[in-house]
């Protein structure tokens, strides 16, 4: 019956008999709508201003977990293969260590010239200079640089390379340079730079042959 006599008084109710400087004698049934819209909009003001930050906060939080669950992931597969990878490292530094020693003690300067000399000779090129450069020490081994600056054909210098790559000691070949001789014969010079190899000991010292 009070629900019934509340619903007829708001059908009954004009805006304009409301009195705004006596807010007490409005209908009961008017302030319970005004509470509730009242309560509606804070709610909303609520929601909006703290509700929707901690949703944000939520959804970083949750990448952010999901992200530490993958590195954790990561972590225990590289920690339960821990000893494996040890092992592997270990074997690795071993065969790396057995095939450096296997290099030469010595470089055998005079001898790898005579050679690098023959060997341009026999291909048909004219040898203008080989000059011994400083040894560069590396972590397990010592190399020396040699320059070389010779004249020939084309033919003739690809297989003075050809040669020198092939020789029974290490020998690796760099920085070339091929240049229109000063004849007009059509020869060409190149420079270009070889290195040898030899195992460094604990007690390494520059060779002083080489750097002289």
């Amino acid at each position: 019956m009070a629900l019934q006599d509340s619903i007829q008084s708001l059908q009954d109710f004009d805006l304009s008999d409301l009195d705004f400087e006596n807010i007490g004698s409005w209908p009961q049934a008017v302030k319970v709508v005004i509470w509730a819209l009242v309560f509606l909009l804070m709610s909303f003001i609520g929601y909006k201003l703290y509700i929707s930050d901690l949703n944000i906060s939520l959804e970083t939080e949750q990448a952010k977990e999901v992200k530490l669950k993958s590195d954790f992931a990561d972590k225990a597969d590289k920690a339960a293969n821990l000893d494996a990878y040890r092992d592997q490292m270990s074997e690795m530094e071993e065969t790396f260590g057995a095939l450096v020693r296997q290099l030469p003690s010595e470089t055998d300067v005079p001898g790898l010239l005579e050679d690098l000399d023959n060997k341009a000779v026999s291909t048909g090129l004219e040898v203008l200079s080989i000059g011994l450069k400083d040894e560069q020490a590396a972590e397990f081994y010592v190399e020396l640089p040699i320059e070389i600056i010779v004249k020939g054909t084309y033919h003739d210098l690809g297989s003075f390379v050809s040669g020198v790559a092939g020789l029974p000691r290490i020998v690796t070949l760099h920085d070339f340079n091929i240049e229109r001789g000063d004849d007009n014969d059509g020869s060409l010079i190149l420079t270009i730079t070889a290195k040898t190899y030899r195992y460094k000991d604990e007690d390494f010292e520059p060779d002083e042959e080489a750097a002289s």
